[in-house]
């Protein structure tokens, strides 16, 4: 089905439904924005892994293979080929919770004498089998009722939402290590950008709505350029063509580094449903219920298998990305089809690795205004889904004991560094705190009577003669 782009629509509805097959420029469109929206988060944690584990040379190849298979999977979540995915707009990306064991297994086989090839082929190994773990797990939530309730998702989504608005604002204010962060120009322009995409995501014209992103950050690059406070900064030699080699750095693997890692695809997998949810819900899908759950086993496999791919073909393992949600909330484009278009520009980006190199010059207070709304959406994502469930003690008790640990945890995430390795890694991140106290919660709290005293007062005053 075909649903054409028409002068007007309302704001708070879809241009573009789910099963919906936009023509190929509106399509394009939005899928360059999706794109815009994660190019810098996909290659950030491979910069970090090689910059820790002094990989220079093998960084071009790296952050090549880091697109790449970020398209093939971006395409399978959309395309959902044997049930492998969500069918939705699910980006996927490096993720960047595996940043501690990854560079961990690095260091060890590096105090051994092992050359930068020794770690990669170490790397991937472990990445290459933890991926089993969420695969794994993904065949068994529709067991797993009870624990991602409404209750349970909207938490964690809203948690992923505040605890990724900080990387926002450190772009807002000139990047990480900037040497005068929080320049009043800096700052302006970001306000500029964040300003256009609220202007025109409440546009009428569904046009204006489907573009907001791409304007705002084309309109705020080129005044960072003609104020002087950004420009174009010198591109390295890239290769003309980087092909995709399995295991091209080998293989191996040891038991002693790898249950951090997949213990890591565990927590990923958390939050991947979270992420997932909050997709269904900004896309009009369904947040309970048997087409649900099918829907989130899907992405998590999606989600695994894509990480498997990643280890085969010389990456870090990938997860589905939050800032792609808020794109769907503010472009009123939730086409899956729009999915594979984002899909086949990551993979071109990858395969011509002077496309990503031109890509990343967008200054970072530009990126930060944007990523702001889109952080923000997906933290507003989740508090719809918490308006959805009875706030009785229960219910919030609950909210208040995850969001107090989980956003404690995102203030201090050095606070556990003293507890055994295993428990630092599972409560080092705020999504993956909140999220465990929230589902422990949720399982162990008695669930009483649902109406609120004043509810049921007022009915038996009602029902009075």
């Amino acid at each position: 089905m075909s649903q054409s782009t028409g002068k007007t629509s309302p704001p708070d509805e879809l241009i573009h439904a789910l099963e919906d097959r936009p023509a190929p420029g509106p399509a394009l469109l939005a899928a360059v924005q999706h794109v815009l929206a994660c190019f810098v988060a996909i290659v950030t944690p491979t910069l970090v892994i090689a910059g820790i584990l002094g990989l220079d040379q093998q960084l071009p190849y790296l952050l090549s293979m880091g697109l790449m298979v970020s398209g093939v999977g971006t395409f399978l979540q959309a395309r959902k080929p044997l049930g492998i995915g969500a069918g939705m707009i699910c980006v996927q990306g490096t993720s960047f919770s595996f940043l501690g064991a990854i560079t961990a297994a690095g260091m060890l086989v590096k105090s051994r004498g092992g050359s930068p090839d020794d770690m990669l082929a170490m790397i991937f190994g472990l990445c290459f089998f933890g991926a089993f773990v969420e695969i794994f797990l993904s065949r068994f939530l529709h067991q797993l009722r009870r624990i991602f309730t409404p209750l349970v998702t909207g938490i964690v989504i809203t948690i992923i939402g505040m605890s990724l608005i900080p990387v926002g604002m450190t772009s807002l204010g000139g990047g990480e290590g900037v040497d005068n962060f929080g320049n009043p120009g800096y700052l302006g322009i970001g306000a500029l950008t964040l300003l256009i995409i609220v202007i025109l995501g409440h546009a009428r014209n569904a046009w204006l709505r489907l573009s907001a992103i791409a304007i705002a950050l084309v309109i705020g690059t080129l005044v960072a350029w003609l104020t002087g406070l950004a420009g174009f900064t010198a591109i390295n030699e890239q290769p003309l063509i980087s092909l995709p080699i399995p295991f091209r750095y080998g293989f191996d693997f040891e038991w002693s580094v790898f249950l951090p890692i997949a213990m890591i695809y565990l927590i990923t997998a958390i939050e991947s449903v979270g992420d997932l949810t909050a997709n269904c819900l900004i896309s009009h899908q369904p947040i309970e219920g048997p087409r649900y759950l099918e829907r989130i086993s899907g992405g998590v496999l999606g989600d695994g298998v894509n990480s498997m791919l990643a280890a085969v073909f010389n990456t870090f393992p990938n997860t589905t990305f939050s800032q792609n949600n808020g794109v769907i909330q503010l472009s009123g484009v939730a086409s899956r089809h729009v999915g594979q278009y984002v899909g086949g520009i990551l993979l071109i980006l990858g395969l011509f690795p002077m496309l990503g190199a031109i890509l990343s010059q967008i200054p970072q207070p530009v990126l930060g205004g944007a990523l702001l709304m889109m952080f923000g959406s997906v933290a507003a994502a989740g508090i719809r889904i918490l308006a959805r469930v009875t706030l009785n003690r229960r219910s919030l008790t609950i909210m208040a004991v995850s969001f107090g640990i989980g956003l404690g945890v995102a203030s201090h995430p050095d606070l556990f560094e003293q507890l055994p390795e295993m428990v630092s890694l599972l409560l080092g991140s705020s999504i993956s705190a909140g999220g465990l106290v929230a589902i422990v919660l949720n399982l162990l709290l008695p669930e009483h009577a649902t109406r609120e005293p004043v509810r049921a007062r007022a009915e038996t005053e009602h029902s009075s003669p």
